[in-house]
């Protein structure tokens, strides 16, 4: 089943007199539980594409369905809404709030969209930050911890959620090599756990390698789509 529909997207920004087209006629399936990557060269229009995927911005032309809902022409309000429902997020830069604590960062999002107990809160939180291997760092703040566990603690407030869908614009963009492994190996095992589909970006080809549908995006075009699941 398809999480995510696309049908002829576009997206063109206008710069004085000149136009330029980020996407020509985008279309695309993700099925729901997936581990999708749109790969292609720096000014390709992946991060126009993940923007506009999760409710960000909104397309010059074309319909974006997710989770069965219209999403392309929705209001501001109904596009934060929106995102608070059904999506989660995964920065290159972490984007971490630096005065609340770990905890207090993967709560926020709960805090922001949910009404639940303090008690739930607590309970989803620790067992979050227990289950990415950042437990015992819940009371520091952002500066106080690596790149890692940074990166840790995002991928936990983005499923704090539980949304169907997480995009990751390069997430391991910060991270050495072995780190970054461990990222999208962690993103992989939430996603089986939870069967919450990402979609995510990146250059790093060892990466690429570990995503299941692979995407290509070569001047605002899809090129191509590869299926790994056969391997």
């Amino acid at each position: 089943m398809a999480l995510v529909e696309i049908s002829n997207l576009s997206k063109t920004y206008q710069t004085g007199e000149i136009v330029i087209s980020a996407l020509k006629n985008v279309s695309l399936e993700i099925e729901a539980g997936s581990f999708v990557s749109i790969v292609g060269p720096s000014g390709s229009g992946k991060t126009t594409l993940l923007n506009l995927i999760g409710v960000l911005d909104q397309p010059s032309s074309g319909s974006i369905k997710v989770a069965g809902k219209e999403v392309s022409q929705l209001t501001n309000r109904q596009r934060a809404e929106f995102r608070g429902d059904h999506l989660g997020f995964v920065f290159q830069n972490f984007n971490l709030i630096p005065v609340l604590t770990v905890y207090e960062n993967v709560e926020y999002p709960l805090i922001m969209v949910k009404n639940e107990s303090a008690a739930k809160n607590r309970d989803l939180v620790r067992g979050l930050l227990d289950a990415v291997g950042v437990l015992d760092q819940q009371f520091k703040r952002p500066h106080q911890i690596s790149g890692g566990q940074m990166q840790r603690v995002a991928v936990a407030r983005a499923l704090v959620t539980r949304p169907k869908l997480v995009i990751a614009d390069e997430p391991t963009a910060n991270l050495d090599h072995d780190t970054a492994f461990k990222i999208i190996n962690l993103m992989k095992e939430m996603k089986d756990q939870w069967h919450t589909t990402f979609l995510f970006s990146t250059h790093d080809p060892k990466i690429i390698d570990e995503a299941e549908i692979i995407y290509t995006l070569e001047d605002g075009i899809i090129k191509s789509r590869q299926d790994r699941r056969s391997k």
